[in-house]
């Protein structure tokens, strides 16, 4: 993992991209799980307001995502991509509090949330209206059970004949899971990145008979094969020049704080 850090860090350097969201995979290839009792358990100890239940015949995706993608409601679309990570502590409040305090004033995590706004910002600006796009809430903090993250809110008008495969099309795939420039990234992650993403970082959500809807991005998910017995979840972050690669690695591990405390658990 470190070593790939320092590879991705070159490739900054050299001005191929200025961030990249390296992820890597948890897996277990003999598993035995219920996954609706694990995706309820999830949700005990991780209520996120983007999870989601996904199956497909002997497929499952159990998510506990934090993340907005992408939303529609009449005209108005609106983006909230997450760049920026610190630990709660539910149980020292000083702690809490300084942890708090400490994301807040990162100059290094603002300045990849504010990179990744500057993405979908240029996304949106496709599809939208003149002079519509905006930045509501730049670099504002949520609180989670295991994480405080750093959001912000991204909003465009689009026509009224706009549809809603358009709006997708142009924003997909979500510049917080991938970094800058768009195709340098995927190529670079296509190479670091030991298996293929699937779903992972990929969107689940609903569309209305009028063509709103609200997709999320699916992070904080655990991957299930009931046949062949396959289990597996991923994290990670993004990557910039100031990144310090431990630091990244305990970040991907406390994302997954709470999968790893439920399957360990189990």
């Amino acid at each position: 993992y470190l070593n790939i850090i320092h590879q991705i860090k070159s490739h900054i350097q050299r001005g191929d991209c200025y961030e990249l969201n390296f992820c890597q995979e948890f897996s277990d290839q003999s598993a035995t799980i219920d996954p609706l009792y694990v995706y309820a358990k999830l949700r005990d100890i991780s209520p996120n307001p983007f999870s989601a239940f996904y199956r497909i015949i002997d497929n499952y995706c159990l998510c506990a995502s934090p993340e907005r993608f992408l939303q529609k409601k009449g005209s108005r679309v609106i983006s909230q991509p997450i760049k920026g990570t610190a630990k709660r502590y539910p149980s020292d409040n000083k702690a809490d509090d300084a942890s708090l305090q400490q994301l807040m004033s990162s100059e290094k995590e603002r300045s990849e949330n504010i990179m990744i706004v500057d993405l979908v910002r240029n996304d949106l600006s496709k599809i939208a209206k003149q002079g519509s796009v905006a930045v509501s809430e730049l670099c504002a903090i949520y609180s989670f059970p295991q994480v405080f993250q750093m959001i912000s809110t991204i909003v465009a008008e689009v026509d009224a004949d706009t549809h809603w495969t358009t709006i997708v099309d142009a924003c997909f795939p979500m510049g917080s899971m991938t970094g800058a420039p768009k195709t340098k990234v995927l190529e670079l992650i296509n190479k670091f990145e030991a298996t293929p993403r699937g779903l992972f970082s990929g969107t689940i959500g609903y569309v209305t008979p009028d063509g709103d809807f609200d997709f999320n991005v699916v992070i904080r998910s655990v991957f299930y094969n009931q046949v062949k017995q396959q289990l597996s979840y991923k994290a990670g972050g993004g990557i910039t020049i100031n990144s310090n690669p431990e630091n990244e690695f305990e970040e991907s591990l406390l994302k997954v704080s709470a999968i790893n405390a439920l399957l360990h658990g189990a």
